[in-house]
């Protein structure tokens, strides 16, 4: 084995070719392992599409051969971009400590497959190795268990310290749990409010979350008492709104944004998702034809001063694919790529938001 003086010293001759500088200097090496089965690394990169990534990965193979011969065994480079962290800045906003972020996925309205962007979205981002949660709150029709194929899943529950602790489903590198997971699929759930709120408030709080980088948080259409719940009990980092191009659809997402931005909420708007953008058959993949309008999003977006996070496609496989439980975020097509673009905009805005702007706050409600 070699020791991480050896290694270090091979990587700091390796130069990323548009900074210029090299990957040690520039604190892209975040971890080296030498064991007898090779040596690993990881690499932690300022933005998730890096362009250079491939070719530095092939220089450090190249120059640990090299130092080392051809025979040294290398057992991965693991690419595992960096995270600005977005706490807020006083303890007693600390619910989730191990968490950096907390996303809110909303939307004005039913329909405009706000949990297929949720779902897709968490994936995407746990495929660039980041660690993410998903939080089904979308009480009242939860959705996200089909989606990942466990409608029969029962989370296992611990008692620590006198509490107990539910255990998360962990699928397709996704930490995940629902009011689904808890009733049978066939069962309509009918709450009162508080009953809603206090149970979103228990998953929260008692969920085995861990450490994440993205928490997500599927929240019901429209805006509820679900949504004054999550800004009340944690510190949002910021809001995804969702609507497709429609002119009914975009009506209800200014609501959306409109209720995010005010003053008592407070929490930024990372951006619009215009979903089922254009629709392209299968038979004609280089079609494309906007039956609910064309750009209605885009147009959005630059009207209320946010971002257009990333325009979505109708293809009949993301149908498919979450009827089949297999989200399309997996898949090399325009749906597939759309949304893995999605999680680098997302990454992007995430770390201007926390760059720039102030830590979010709960919401105080005065008695």
């Amino acid at each position: 084995m070699y020791s991480k003086s050896q290694i270090l010293s091979v990587l700091s001759k390796v130069v990323h070719p548009e900074k210029g500088r090299d990957i040690v200097s520039l604190g892209m090496v975040a971890e080296i392992i030498s064991a007898p089965e090779g040596i690993s690394l990881v690499l932690t990169p300022d933005k998730s599409n890096d362009p250079f990534i491939s070719s530095l990965k092939s220089t450090i193979v190249r120059n640990l051969k090299e130092a080392f011969g051809p025979d040294v065994g290398i057992a991965g480079i693991e690419v595992r971009p960096k995270v600005i962290v977005g706490k807020p800045g006083k303890k007693e906003e600390y619910l989730l400590p191990g968490i950096k972020n907390l996303i809110a996925v909303a939307s004005g309205k039913g329909g405009v497959g706000k949990t297929t962007v949720a779902v897709n979205l968490a994936i995407a981002l746990a495929l660039k190795n980041y660690k993410v949660g998903l939080l089904d709150a979308d009480v009242f029709g939860p959705s996200v268990p089909k989606m990942f194929d466990e409608e029969n899943y029962r989370p296992e529950v611990k008692r620590e310290n006198n509490i107990e602790v539910i255990i998360p489903l962990t699928k397709y590198g996704v930490k995940v749990l629902s009011p689904g997971f808890f009733v049978d699929p066939s069962d309509a759930l009918i709450w009162r409010g508080p009953m809603a709120s206090n149970f979103l408030k228990q998953l929260m709080s008692q969920g085995d979350w861990g450490d994440l980088d993205f928490l997500l948080f599927d929240l019901p259409p429209g805006t509820s008492d679900i949504h004054l719940t999550l800004v009340q009990e944690v510190a949002v980092t910021g809001a995804i709104i969702v609507s497709t191009p429609q002119d009914v659809a975009l009506a209800d997402a200014i609501k959306g944004i409109s209720m995010f931005r005010s003053d008592k909420i407070n929490v930024p708007v990372l951006g619009l998702v215009e979903n089922m953008s254009w629709f392209t058959p299968a038979e004609l993949p280089g079609n494309k034809y906007y039956i609910f309008g064309r750009d209605g999003g885009k147009k959005l977006a630059e009207k209320m001063g946010v971002q257009l996070l990333g325009q979505i496609p109708l293809v009949q496989g993301i149908c498919e694919s979450g009827d089949a439980s297999r989200p399309v975020a997996f898949d090399n097509n325009t749906a597939g790529e759309a949304f893995r673009k999605l999680a680098d905009e997302v990454i992007t805005r995430v770390n201007i938001r926390n760059k720039e702007q102030e830590p979010t706050v709960k919401l105080k409600i005065k008695k």
